[in-house]
């Protein structure tokens, strides 16, 4: 994954009324910040950002920030959080993190399932748990998707974080085994199950009812 050209610009005042300035000039408040990094205040143009969003998810570009005080200086970044307001959808503030290329980051992947599951056929139902894994790998390593084969599963079985087969150079912390995709039997079919069970206690009920009058 290549890294993104985003300018940004440094910007000496903060509060509500300086942000509400910035955004009608179509301009969004912004921070940097990273480890044994001191913040800096910035500001990105909307329109730069919405494009960029276009091409890749929030938590997965790597962005190389263009910092204009004075003179330019250039930051590696990932979004950090991006606030969005829930009426207007227009964005409201950006916070990015300062990543090394060198060093492994965890990063949030969606998951895709391929093909379709033999136990749907049965009357299963696919149920995806988990629709993004955290995983571990180098910034230039990130994966746009997890991929995972669901053809062989029946009705009860699952896919877990460990089942996964995960690209070169791709890691999940060793202590998370949750589950990500699992197939469920329907209302329906449980119904059936329940008469099936019903139906053979029955002999069984009418037995004993006989042996009782002997």
């Amino acid at each position: 994954m290549e890294s993104i050209q985003l300018k940004a610009k440094v910007r000496k005042s903060v509060g509500n009324s300086p942000a509400r300035v910035l955004r009608r000039g179509g301009e969004v408040p912004a921070v940097i910040y990273g480890p044994g990094k001191e913040s800096v205040l910035l500001s990105v143009s909307v329109k730069d950002l919405e494009n960029i969003l276009k091409k890749t998810n929030v938590g997965q570009a790597i962005l190389s920030l263009e910092i204009q005080n004075g003179d330019v200086s250039t930051r590696t970044a990932m979004i950090k959080e991006l606030q969005i307001h829930p009426v207007s959808r227009k964005y409201l503030h950006v916070d990015f993190y300062e990543i090394a290329m060198d060093r492994k980051i965890r990063v949030k992947v969606p998951v895709v399932t391929q093909g379709i599951a033999k136990g749907i056929d049965f009357g299963g139902m696919l149920q995806v748990i988990s629709r993004e894994i955290e995983v571990l790998c180098l910034p230039l390593g990130i994966p746009k998707s997890i991929e995972i084969d669901i053809t062989e599963l029946d009705v009860g079985d699952a896919v877990h974080v460990r089942d996964i087969v995960l690209p070169e150079g791709v890691e999940i912390a060793a202590d998370v085994n949750y589950t990500v995709v699992t197939i469920l039997a329907t209302k329906a079919e449980e119904k059936v199950s329940e008469e099936e069970v019903e139906e053979e206690a029955a002999p069984a009920k009418e037995e004993s009812k006989a042996g009782e009058k002997e």
